[in-house]
């Protein structure tokens, strides 16, 4: 089928939930995609920051043809040695004691405020509400819309689910003054990807982590974005000095096929006990088989250092743009995590950029995101700041 066929199926047959380009992709290698008219793209998106390894990486492949000739699938009402492996695999790597698998970011941030409200429940004197920030975005289930600090998301689904109060970013005294008796954890990123990718200072999360050690209330990061590798080492509270209650995992923990995980570190990790929380896919054989290959890649090919190195090439390049367009206001981000604010919606760069052959995001209407693959050469991003220098002129 051509581009121009699969899109008029798609708009044909599916849901019109998304703000799609036109572009049909059929086929990957690295960090180049094709499209079903075989023209070639430079991808500085990772398909919404989730091919952190590229495309094709042939660790991937290879796990996911192993497992597929082993079992794909197997339910948790039995043991699954992939499942087993991954859990541990994260538990040994992170602050963590135990592991829940599910099949998404937004089923990860459900399960961490299950967990907090579980335990407000048990050991909390029946606390429940958890403090996010404004600009945050956590998801787009009920609960995970109701958690996002943005009103757009929930514009509709009113009445909106209970149990979530909101506090400037960046500001702990607004955290402490959003604090109720009621209030059990406070849920925040490290870096606020779909908000501009807007990072904090760094004394916030020192203040943040004492803050709940003297209220008593969980401090739990949303790492979806912003985790496996993405800021330069495997999670981004390993760059803040101080660690997590809770942590939620997906995009980048699966390189393309759908994974997610709540950790937790003790006596949080037994609170979700036998029926309490559960998932039919959570788990699955394939797609902890892969992420397990994802673990290995990141913490054994100079993957970490590789994306450290280029996100300081990009970074640089960007600002060197900055110097020759007005429009572009600010450069911020944290390894291939980055962001360029400009005086104007960037809606239009983004086409430029992809009618040039490459393909980048825009987020809160002024932020472009650019977030290849954490295996991206030198070269690569030098062709993408050229592309980008001749759309933003």
């Amino acid at each position: 089928m051509t581009s121009a066929e699969i899109i008029a199926l798609a708009d044909r047959y599916l849901c019109p939930t998304y703000a799609r380009a036109p572009l049909a992709l059929v086929r990957g290698q690295g960090t180049r995609v094709w499209d079903a008219d075989d023209k070639i793209y430079l991808d500085f998106f990772s398909s919404t920051v989730v091919t952190n390894l590229g495309h094709q990486h042939p660790a991937i492949v290879r796990a996911i043809e192993t497992q597929a000739h082993q079992i794909l699938h197997v339910s948790n009402l039995h043991y699954c040695e992939p499942q087993a492996r991954l859990a541990e695999k994260l538990v040994q790597s992170s602050f963590a004691d135990r592991v829940f698998l599910c099949n998404s970011g937004a089923e990860a941030n459900e399960a961490a405020i299950k967990l907090a409200r579980k335990y407000g429940h048990a050991q909390g004197g029946g606390r429940y509400e958890v403090i996010t920030a404004y600009n945050s975005f956590h998801g787009r289930t009920l609960a995970t819309i109701a958690a996002t600090g943005q009103e757009k998301v929930r514009v509709g689904f009113e009445p909106v689910q209970q149990g979530f109060r909101y506090a400037a970013y960046d500001d702990v005294d607004a955290v402490e003054q959003a604090i109720s008796p009621r209030t059990i954890a406070v849920l925040v990123e490290p870096l606020q990807g779909e908000g501009g990718i807007v990072g904090p200072a760094p004394e916030y999360f020192q203040a943040l982590r004492g803050l709940c050690d003297r209220h008593d209330l969980l401090l739990m990061f949303d790492e979806i974005q912003t985790g496996m590798g993405r800021c330069g080492t495997l999670f981004a509270y390993e760059q803040l000095g101080v660690a997590p209650d809770v942590m939620t995992l997906a995009k980048g923990l699966g390189a393309g096929v759908p994974i997610g995980a709540m950790l937790a570190a003790a006596p949080l990790a037994s609170v979700l006990d036998k029926g309490s929380h559960g998932s039919t896919f959570g788990g699955n054989a394939l797609t902890c088989a892969v992420g397990l290959a994802v673990m290995e890649v990141l913490q054994g090919e100079g993957v970490l250092a590789n994306c450290v190195a280029m996100g300081e090439r990009l970074s640089a390049g960007l600002r060197a743009l900055a110097t020759k367009h007005p429009l572009i206001k600010a450069v911020r981000g944290r390894g291939l995590l980055i962001g360029v604010e400009l005086t104007q919606p960037g809606g239009p760069v983004v086409d430029r950029c992809l009618a040039a052959g490459l393909i980048i995001n825009c987020t809160a209407n002024t932020v472009l995101r650019l977030t290849p693959p954490l295996t991206v050469s030198a070269a690569e991003v030098d062709e993408a700041l050229a592309i980008l220098d001749k759309a933003l002129t």
